[in-house]
């Protein structure tokens, strides 16, 4: 299983967490160069797959609203109306 086949298991707080791992071990300033560098590495493309999985549930978000008769209609995230 490729690394990237791998990443779209994960969970998004999995994913999330470990970013914040790198983050934090790169924070500490304790890291030799080359494990820093591939720390920074790493958290780009996490921070790639977090965007992409971000943008996906923007674009599936759905909001309910109250019509003007009273009743409930479901509207796409960016407002407009989806009668399905």
């Amino acid at each position: 299983m490729s690394e990237i086949e791998r990443k779209r298991e994960e969970s998004f707080e999995d994913i999330l967490r470990k970013l914040e791992e790198n983050v934090a071990g790169l924070e500490s300033g304790d890291l030799p160069l080359e494990e820093a560098l591939k720390l920074f590495e790493e958290g780009i493309k996490l921070s790639k797959v977090l965007t992409k999985r971000l943008a996906e549930a923007e674009e599936s978000v759905k909001k309910l609203v109250k019509t003007g008769e009273g009743e409930f209609a479901l509207e796409d995230f960016e407002g407009e109306e989806n009668d399905g």
